[in-house]
């Protein structure tokens, strides 16, 4: 299987798309995930399991919010599984950095630190 082609989305996708992306970088989490899950339901193939991913780090950084670390492991691991199938750069996203962002989350939750470090902003999405 080669690398899942880049994603063909309509303007509503990419109005959706950029309403979650907004939400997100503002710390609207849950409504980040209902905004990407609606873009997600229509779509077909590869690029599925790349937005799908998405929306569970917004679940993630949700439940780090509501004290449920657990929860947010959970979705974090799964997000990693999901991503492992696309390139460091997809869809113009920083895959890469949002990896290591998120490995370096599970340390934090499996070092009992579930808040961001001193200094440290939430996690901010970009596409571009």
């Amino acid at each position: 299987m080669g690398m899942p082609a880049e994603p063909r989305l309509d303007d509503e996708e990419r109005r959706l798309l950029a309403r979650g992306v907004d939400e997100f970088n503002r710390g609207f989490y849950f409504e980040c995930h209902d905004t990407l899950e609606e873009m997600w339901t229509g779509l077909r193939g590869p690029t599925r399991d790349f937005f799908q991913g998405l929306i569970q780090v917004s679940v993630a950084f949700y439940h780090l919010g509501n004290a449920n670390p657990a929860g947010a492991e959970s979705m974090m691991r799964r997000a990693l599984k999901r991503f492992a199938a696309y390139p460091d750069r997809y869809f113009g996203f920083d895959l890469a950095a949002q990896r290591a962002e998120l490995e370096g989350w599970l340390d934090r939750i499996a070092r009992g630190e579930t808040a961001p470090a001193p200094g440290d902003g939430p996690p901010r999405w970009s596409f571009g």
